[in-house]
């Protein structure tokens, strides 16, 4: 046996798939709907990805109506416009999105614990 058919394991990177899908030319445009931990038990929920035809603020405004929790829209470098709101929104902001028919389901990725 020489020393080329030897595989060592590397390290797990969970972001793999998701990279693996970003970089691909025929890649879907995915709503990403995350949940950020704070201090103690205080949550953030971030909505990245929707298309930038649509009004932010006007989205931002339904979303704090529906959900009773304040929000705000943060222009990120790399991400583009993010869409911030307090606690964990990740059902709702799905549920709303299909909904409105802003995006279809299985467009939605939802990450977080």
């Amino acid at each position: 046996m020489s020393d080329q058919d030897i595989q060592i394991p590397g390290a797990f990177d969970p972001f793999a798939d998701a990279n693996a899908e970003d970089s691909g030319a025929g890649s879907k445009d995915y709503v990403h709907v995350r949940v950020q931990q704070r201090n103690g038990r205080k949550s953030l929920t971030t909505v990245q990805g929707l298309k930038k035809e649509f009004n932010y603020n006007k989205i931002l405004k339904d979303f704090k109506k529906e959900f009773c929790c304040n929000g705000t829209v943060v222009q990120d470098p790399e991400l583009g416009q993010v869409i911030q709101l307090q606690g964990d929104q990740r059902k709702n902001v799905s549920q709303f999105l299909v909904q409105a028919g802003v995006v279809k389901k299985d467009l939605i990725k939802i990450h977080g614990f």
